[in-house]
């Protein structure tokens, strides 16, 4: 992962060219998938897309009178309800309640909430084992490594990677055939399963109405978390409500089509609550710890359209900078345009001050609006943060000082004498610029012939309209 500060062009710079290629390859497919998909299923995917939006727009401005309701419907279905105000207090809350239950080793299935709050090093430093079951977060976890996407944990990281870690583990010798790794790391978490005390998992959705958490995964790993175990706990933000059942259709429909260009996630469940009388495996209890984490704080802001999001990934995998640098630049959980609006603003307190160069890290393209399946303007929110970034004075690594360049295009004068000065830079070695950051910059750039000042040169010969008409009278 990038260090504190590192700017994402330099280190992208540093990345291996198989980790890049890893990165592209994968996000590249699962754009061009993703249309293919939505195309053939939907006359009018764009009409389903301003759905979504308009239903979590909906949620979201009346967040506070659909979390009293879960909160209601959960408790009637036997499920404990908690609220965490940021992460130290989630994590807290899971350590007592693991702590209640005895609780020494645990399962997870995968979760971004739990690791925006970092609860295996947490519980790891309380003496809890805890294990990652998905494969991708699983290889993550052994690798002391950070997840790089939000559905794909490892897309910096090609199958010979995932072989070798596994073989440095202990789980068998170098094999990269992907059903060899698939089955030793089944064989080694099923064991895990067994002995573990409880399971861990997230949330995708939340249904206000009956109180249903919604859990999708590819590998079966968030049933299996449950099934043996006697206590379930959910780490959930609190913007992942939707008010009805029927809304569910809406988003998992675009969830799955987006995420990984599939009609439908393989497992998809809807939980009720903790295990009833009449069923013969589950957990007998249930905690759901709704996270805050700075979501309110986001909520009362100008970047609230952000809270939309699904977590599906595709704003990451269109994205040309972020195919280009991999998740790890951007030095948080979230990466590319989703993570470059959401570090800034969730999280600790001082989170605005440590990524908010992060919404720099774009090139306002507008792909990513293009793409997310409830259309947040990412593009938008990108620009209102780089101007709080400025109104809070935060250095800007990687970028050249632009209050000069400001100086000379609010002046006229100024403009035009360097439109026709500048051409001596046609004819001067660039690499000797006179500022650092300008240096730094060129050197990074090829940048093409000057032709600066030829523009009012044709302006001024070409005739006037009115000459124009009276030549072709």
């Amino acid at each position: 992962m990038a260090s504190p500060l590192q700017p994402i062009d330099d280190y992208a710079r540093t990345l291996a060219p198989e980790t890049r290629a890893a990165v592209i390859k994968s996000a590249a497919f699962t754009s061009g998938q993703r249309i293919e998909v939505l195309r053939r299923d939907y006359e009018d995917p764009d009409a389903l897309r301003k759905l979504a939006r308009k239903i979590k727009q909906h949620t979201i401005d009346r967040l506070d009178h659909y979390l009293e309701q879960a909160e209601s419907r959960l408790k009637a279905a036997g499920a404990q309800v908690h609220f965490a105000t940021d992460g130290p207090s989630a994590c807290r809350q899971v350590l007592k309640i693991l702590q209640e239950h005895g609780v020494t080793r645990l399962v997870k299935s995968k979760s971004m909430a739990t690791e925006e709050i970092h609860l295996n090093p947490f519980l790891e430093k309380h003496g809890i084992e805890s294990i990652e079951t998905d494969l991708g977060e699983f290889i993550v976890q052994i690798d002391d490594d950070h997840p790089s996407h939000i559905v794909r944990p490892i897309i910096h990281k090609n199958r010979r990677q995932v072989a070798e870690s596994l073989e440095r583990h202990g789980l068998g010798a170098y094999d990269d055939d992907p059903k060899t790794i698939t089955r030793r790391a089944r064989v080694h978490l099923r064991e895990k399963y067994m002995q573990s005390g409880a399971g861990i998992t997230g949330g995708n959705f939340v249904s206000a109405e009956s109180g249903r958490m919604v859990l999708v995964t590819n590998e079966g790993n968030a049933r299996f978390s449950m099934a043996p175990n006697k206590v379930h706990i959910a780490v959930i933000g609190i913007e992942k409500l939707v008010p009805r059942d029927r809304d569910l259709a809406v988003f998992l429909s675009l969830l799955a089509r987006s995420a990984t260009a599939q009609q439908i996630t393989v497992y998809t469940q809807f939980i009720n609550g903790p295990r009833s009388a009449n069923q013969p495996s589950g957990p007998e209890h249930m905690h759901v710890v709704f996270l805050d984490n700075g979501r309110s704080q986001v909520l009362g802001g100008e970047c609230r359209e952000i809270l939309r999001c699904i977590r599906c990934g595709a704003c990451q995998n269109v994205c040309p900078v972020y195919r280009q640098a991999s998740g790890h630049a951007y030095r948080a959980v979230y990466g590319g345009p989703i993570g470059a609006v959401l570090s800034p603003l969730i999280g600790d307190s001082i989170s605005f001050s440590n990524y908010g160069d992060l919404p720099r890290a774009s090139s306002l393209c507008g792909a990513c609006r293009e793409v997310c399946p409830v259309d947040i303007p990412i593009p938008d929110l990108l620009l209102k943060l780089r101007h709080g970034a400025k109104k809070a004075k935060l250095p800007s690594p990687g970028s050249p000082p632009m209050g000069p360049f400001a100086d000379l295009a609010t002046s006229p004068k100024l403009w035009r004498t360097s439109m026709t000065a500048s051409r001596a830079m046609n004819y001067l070695p660039l690499q000797f610029a006179p500022v650092k950051p300008l240096r730094d910059w060129l050197d990074q750039r090829t940048l093409p012939k000057w032709r600066g000042g030829e523009f009012r040169r044709w302006l001024k010969q070409r005739p006037s309209p009115v000459e124009d008409q009276k030549k072709h009278a």
